[in-house]
Order: C-alpha cells, then sequence, then structure tokens
C-alpha cells in the first residue's frame, strides 16, 4: 500500500467581537498605547466576553467543515492545542468534536502553550502515516481569563482567538522536516496555575491563578534558540533561507521577530505579523496567521510554496516545521 501523508487543504480562523485597545487598557493601567505598541508591536486585541475556548475552537472546526464541503462523520481525529482549556476533563477537542458531530474522530487535547499548534501538526501527520484519512488541528485560547488585568507586565500582551487547519491523506510528502524541543529546566519562566496541586511549590515558587511570566528570560531564550532551530530544521529538510516563502512564527513580540529574521539571515519581508491587531494568542497565533496570509492570496494552498512554522513559548517549548501547501 502507497504511504500517505498528511497535507493543509484547508485553513480557518475566529476571533471574539470585543476588541480592547491599548487606549483601552491606558483607562486601567498605568501605560500608553505608545508604550505598548513601542515595546511590542500591539495596539489591539480580541476579547471572550461570553465565550470560552471551546466556542471559539468550535466556529473555527464549522468554518473547516464548510469550506472543505464535508461531512463531519468523515474526520477521524480532533486534535486542539490550548493552554486554556474549558476543562481539566472533557478536552477541549473532545467538545468540538461533539458539538460539530464528528461521530468517527478521536479527540484530545494538546499543551504546549505557545509552540502547542506545532505540537499537534506533528501528532496528527503521524495519525495520517497510520491511515487515518481527515482530521483538523485547531489551536485555540481564552488566555484573557488567566491573565490579572492589573498586571501591566502581561495584561497588554495577550488576546483570545482560534485557529485551523484540515489535514487530508495525500500521495506527495508535505512536512518535509520537524523538529521540537523542550526544557522543563527552565520551565518556570512562565506559568499559569490552573488547578491547585494538594501541596505548595519548593524554593519559594509562589502558587498563582494569574499567568506570570519572566519577560527577560522569555526574550533571551526566544532570540538565542529559536533562530537555531530554524536553522537546523531547514537543514534537515535539505533547503537553503532563500528557498522559503514565507516564515510563519508565534505571534509574541515584534522585537523577537526582527531579531529572529536577522539571526536566520533571511528578508524581513517574508516575515508576515498580525499581533498589532491580535496580541498574543498563544497555541492560535501560527493557525490565525496562515489563515490571514492565504485570505490575502500571499500564502496559496496547493501552489507548493514552501512554509517555515515556528513555535516557542511556555513549557519552556519550542520548534520548527517546514512545510509545502
Amino acid at each position: 500500500m502507497k504511504m500517505q501523508f498528511g497535507k493543509i487543504t484547508q485553513v480557518a480562523h475566529y476571533v471574539p467581537e470585543k476588541i480592547v485597545t491599548n487606549d483601552d487598557l491606558s483607562t486601567m493601567l498605568e501605560t500608553s498605547d505608545e508604550w505598548i505598541s513601542t515595546r511590542t508591536g500591539i495596539r489591539r486585541r480580541h476579547i471572550a466576553v461570553n465565550e470560552n475556548t471551546s466556542d471559539l475552537c468550535i466556529e473555527v472546526a464549522k468554518k473547516l467543515l464548510e469550506k472543505a464541503e464535508i461531512d463531519p462523520s468523515e474526520l477521524d481525529f480532533v486534535l486542539v492545542a490550548t493552554m486554556t482549556p474549558d476543562f481539566a476533563t472533557p478536552s477541549t477537542a473532545s467538545l468540538v468534536q461533539g458539538a460539530i458531530g464528528a461521530t468517527r474522530a478521536l479527540a484530545f487535547d494538546i499543551s504546549a502553550a505557545c509552540s502547542g499548534f506545532v505540537y499537534a501538526l506533528t501528532v496528527a501527520e503521524k495519525f495520517i502515516l497510520s491511515g487515518s484519512k481527515k482530521g483538523i488541528v485547531i489551536g485555540g485560547e481564552c488566555l484573557s481569563k488567566i491573565v490579572d488585568w492589573q498586571d501591566r507586565t502581561t495584561a497588554v500582551l495577550f488576546g483570545d482567538g482560534a485557529g485551523g487547519v484540515l489535514l487530508e491523506a495525500n500521495d506527495t510528502q508535505h512536512i518535509l522536516a520537524e523538529n521540537l524541543r523542550s526544557d522543563g529546566v527552565r520551565g518556570r519562566s512562565l506559568t499559569a496555575m490552573c488547578i491547585k496541586p494538594q501541596l505548595e511549590f519548593s524554593s519559594g515558587f509562589q502558587n498563582e491563578p494569574y499567568l506570570k511570566m519572566d519577560g527577560r528570560d522569555i526574550f533571551d531564550f526566544a532570540v538565542r534558540d529559536v533562530p537555531q532551530n530554524i536553522l537546523e530544521t531547514l537543514e534537515r529538510a535539505k533547503l537553503s533561507v532563500e528557498e522559503i516563502d514565507t516564515f510563519l512564527l508565534h505571534q509574541a513580540n515584534m522585537r523577537i521577530i526582527d531579531k529572529m529574521a536577522r539571526k536566520v539571515k533571511a528578508e524581513r519581508s517574508k516575515f508576515p505579523t498580525n499581533m498589532d491587531k491580535y496580541g498574543n494568542t498563544s497555541a492560535a497565533s501560527i493557525p490565525i496567521l496562515l489563515s490571514e496570509e492565504v485570505e490575502k492570496g500571499r500564502v496559496i494552498l496547493g501552489s507548493n510554496q514552501k512554509l517555515v512554522l515556528t513555535g516557542f513559548g511556555g513549557g519552556l517549548t519550542w520548534g520548527t516545521l517546514v512545510v509545502t501547501v
């Protein structure tokens, strides 16, 4: 039997209606649009009011099915990458599976923070390699629910949204190389406590419900380790930087994107950004960006363009995929 590979055949995204601008935040915090935008590139973010992560992901799933004109019963799997699930159980993916009527699909969540979508896409590819025909992979977050809106260091950074892809079996290999990494030793540089443990952490670590981040540690990690990861993955794919059409990186900070482009010695124009509109949406950022680039005609499905997808963040986790679309 001929080997089958995973191919991205549809993309979609969804964000909540409510928009919170930097000027809005300046009425709540000691900050300003200039302070936020010059340091991060972020000018606004979408915030869920009456929606949870599953609601955002369900909308994405419905859009994917509508675009592909397929019945949900045709899906073999539903994977959701998120660090803000509705519940510890059932999984967000199970809620999506039930809502769309994907009665044959297995469903589970992947928790790898801002690298989650990249991690989930590699897992989905393994299902295709082992015989699955169709499935959806979604990155979705409601980070507004775990942000301390009185903490200027984090409140200005994050937003809510979801994006995803339909992955279908294909005779041609489309994920050309993967390179996933993690480092739990540095994991406490970014934490978000959803469930209170029985015992408090030792060594002075505070058990707090809100997202906490050591911005300097995360910045240094991103600009040091992630560009090297990208270059290693390109080497595995036997491709040069010049052969890549578009680099779709996690949308954390404009300065980080600028530095990464310089470090991998690629044209800055190949690194599209949208954090000005959405902020950091963690696992949702790469699929939202991919969906927008397809809408704008800069990424064309079926064109065999070569893309780099790179996530990095909590865990610490980071990873790169080189794909053709």
